[in-house]
Order: C-alpha cells, then sequence, then structure tokens
C-alpha cells in the first residue's frame, strides 16, 4: 500500500520532517517515491511551519494513497493557510 508520511530530517533536539509518498513496507527514512512538501515544528519568525503542494496530495489520494493522521492534519493546515 501506498502512504503519504513523515520522514525525519534535521538535527538532533531540533526536528524537521519532509511529507513524503511511498511505500507502506519502507522504512521511515527510506526510499521515496515523491516528496510533497515539509513540516517545521518549531519554525519561528519569518519561517514557514507547513508547505505542502496541495495538487499532489489530491493526485495521490485519487490514485489510493493513504494519509497518516498527522499528514492529514498538516494538510487541512495547508489547504486553510492557501484559502487565507
Amino acid at each position: 500500500m501506498v502512504k503519504i508520511r513523515l520522514t525525519r530530517g534535521g538535527a538532533k533536539k531540533r526536528p524537521f520532517y519532509h511529507v513524503i509518498v511511498t511505500d507502506s513496507r519502507n522504512k521511515r527514512d527510506g526510499r521515496a517515491l515523491e516528496r510533497l512538501g515539509y513540516y517545521n515544528p518549531i519554525a519561528s519568525g519569518q519561517d514557514k511551519r507547513v508547505e505542502i503542494d496541495i495538487a499532489s496530495v489530491d493526485r495521490w489520494v485519487g490514485q489510493g494513497a493513504q494519509m497518516t493522521d498527522k499528514v492529514a492534519s498538516l494538510v487541512k493546515q495547508a489547504r486553510s493557510q492557501a484559502a487565507a
């Protein structure tokens, strides 16, 4: 099954996550089919907290990919930012 999920990057105690599309059997930080955006939980100042390509997410979900709970909430947040 294809999943849309987070993969961790960044330094120790300074997490940074990429939103990726991957096979569910791959490791968390393993091979990705496509990178859709990022999530920076410690963003401050002018830094963006969430940046996701909504059109690509819709295309993958239309093909049967499933989002994790956290990615679904991030996509909802990104949609509200795009509408504003």
